[in-house]
């Protein structure tokens, strides 16, 4: 007969009313490994109890937030489950304190890396919260232990190898208990891979057995070691190879020859400068992730409302009152820009009723589309002020009743789209909606990375990034890669001495980025159809890319 074991439930049974308490497994590191649960139950988050440093910032990336002076400004309270008040490691009874103290109250997102019921503390703090009758639930993570090898290109079982086993090197180990040839992930096991390694080959496996050890995997930093048995030892102490790092025995490795996809991204490890507002910085730098670089946002202007807000307040009022035919946005400042001033007056989008609404391009187009409102006119070729002239209709006295148009911009655009409509027969309200200042200099240990070629790319969006980036960093140093998101950029950044490698085929930051990557691999391919390391622009001298680039 079968017993069925039904847990002791307690008479009061937990609500999340009361406090809860989601253990939550991060993964192994890439954020975008976190699954669809996780990032909900972090948006819904009151705390979230961390377990290492890098849990901030993948909070922050997660749910897009900015950090100010006192920590990540309005997101859930970030509680510190690695270290206490006193900077010493908390031990897991004090950890689960710390859990159990805010769960009775609050919504609490227990952060844990990789799975939280698999080699992790969670067992022990999902017991703590049942003892002082706080509920929870428990959200898998993805663990390192299939996706270190996966994103490494090391798939753990095929139909010739079926069976693995999962070992953890900290205690004692018989290792004549795996010397058949099934497939070995070894966690811990860096220090001692020398003597693991030479008590399988004296249990019985070949000195030849295939050996990879992966550090910090999943990130942009992985590095991926390939030996054998026999020369392991030697090889980890001559590549330096540190913690955290997964390894994997087995005959599985050699597919990694053909099967790594990940470290092979053409901008694999790539630092890449991004010099934007930091509002705009983030779909540039999703992008660069995507393809493997490691981006670093340095803010080089300041948004800031115009100096007198009069001239904006008469042309937001002219604009209700029905005074213009049109509004011509040029940016996602612009349309942010009246968008505040709207919200200031109580106003919204039905304001926009029987005004033709024109944007300088699809990214404008959308920032407006967010807005509940439709673009009338995008151009259909340049994204630019001369691609929207190009297809902007001439005033026509039967067809338009008014011939006005709002133009709310920059203090520093330029007078060609002005000039381009009184062409055409229009009058125009050019009207400063928002300043662009430069930013403060970013900190010391960046201005010298800038300089000293430490950086492999830098990605300049417009001509005045290019400006106020020199301004308050110097000029970047040469061996790195310079890419440009159009024709006007490009020139700026020569007038400033540098050499532009990457020209964007049209002014959209996705396809910049796109072309940094096209760049990225036929670098790569040149330097393997030649037998040279693949490395990357930092570590070259400029000299030395200089004669490469003249053979």
């Amino acid at each position: 007969m079968t017993r069925v074991q039904t847990p002791h439930a307690s008479t009061a049974t937990p609500t999340p009313s009361q406090g809860w308490v989601s253990f939550v497994g991060s993964g192994p590191g890439d954020p975008g490994l976190l699954t669809v649960r996780a990032v909900e139950l972090l948006e819904a988050a009151e705390v979230v109890v961390t377990e290492a440093p890098e849990h901030i910032d993948l909070v922050r990336t997660v749910l897009g937030l900015v950090e100010g002076p006192d920590g990540l400004e309005g997101g859930p309270e970030i509680v510190d489950g690695g270290f206490g008040e006193d900077g010493q490691p908390l031990t897991h009874a004090a950890r689960a304190k710390v859990v159990v103290r805010h769960g009775k109250k609050q919504r609490v997102v227990r952060l844990m890396t990789g799975d939280p019921f698999l080699y992790a503390s969670g067992p022990e703090e999902a017991q703590a919260c049942v003892k002082a009758g706080v509920g929870f639930e428990v959200v898998p993570g993805v663990s390192s232990v299939s996706a270190v090898p996966a994103y490494a290109g090391i798939p753990l079982t095929t139909k010739r190898h079926k069976e693995m086993a999962v070992v953890t090197c900290g205690d004692k180990v018989d290792w004549s208990a795996y010397a058949d040839d099934r497939t070995l992930v070894l966690l811990s096991g860096v220090g001692s891979i020398g003597e693991t390694a030479a008590a399988l080959v004296e249990a019985g496996r070949s000195p030849e057995t295939p050996v990879a050890i992966t550090r910090v995997g999943t990130t942009t930093e992985q590095q991926t070691l390939t030996s054998t048995l026999a020369t392991v030892a030697a090889d980890v102490r001559a590549a330096r190879i540190a913690p955290p790092a997964i390894i994997v025995i087995g005959e599985v490795v050699d597919l990694r020859q053909t099967l790594s996809w990940f470290e092979t991204k053409p901008l694999f490890g790539w630092r890449a400068l991004v010099p934007r507002t930091k509002e705009q910085a983030g779909s540039l730098s999703r992008r660069l992730r995507e393809y493997g670089a490691v981006p670093e946002e340095v803010p080089t202007i300041s948004v800031e409302p115009p100096r007198n807000p009069l001239q904006m307040d008469k042309a937001v009022r002219g604009l209700v009152e029905g005074r213009y035919e049109w509004i011509a946005f040029t940016s996602v400042n612009a349309v942010k820009a009246v968008r505040e001033k709207f919200e200031e007056y109580g106003l919204d989008a039905r304001a926009f009723s029987g005004l033709k609404i024109a944007a300088v391009g699809d990214k404008t187009a959308q920032a407006i589309a967010a807005w509940g409102l439709r673009a009338d006119l995008v151009p259909s070729g340049e994204q630019s002020a001369a691609g929207l002239l190009e297809d902007w209709p001439p005033y026509d006295e039967v067809l338009d009743p008014i011939n006005r148009v709002f133009l709310p911009r920059a203090d520093i655009a330029t007078e060609n789209l002005v000039a381009g409509l009184i062409d055409l027969g229009w009058e125009c309200d050019d009207v400063t909606a928002y300043r662009t200042v430069r930013a403060t200099p970013p900190p010391a240990p960046v201005r010298d990375a800038i300089k000293t070629g430490k950086f492999d790319a830098v990605v300049f969006t417009s001509s005045s990034t290019v400006r106020n980036l020199v301004g308050i960093a110097g000029k970047p140093h040469p061996s790195t890669i310079i890419a440009v998101i159009g024709p006007q950029t490009a020139k700026t950044a020569e007038e400033h001495g540098l050499r532009v490698d990457v020209l964007a085929p049209t002014p959209d930051v996705e396809v910049l980025v796109d072309a940094l990557a096209d760049f990225g691999a036929a670098r790569r391919a040149a330097m393997l159809e030649a037998g040279e390391p693949v490395t990357r622009p930092s570590e070259r001298t400029a000299s030395g890319r200089r004669k490469a680039r003249a053979k």
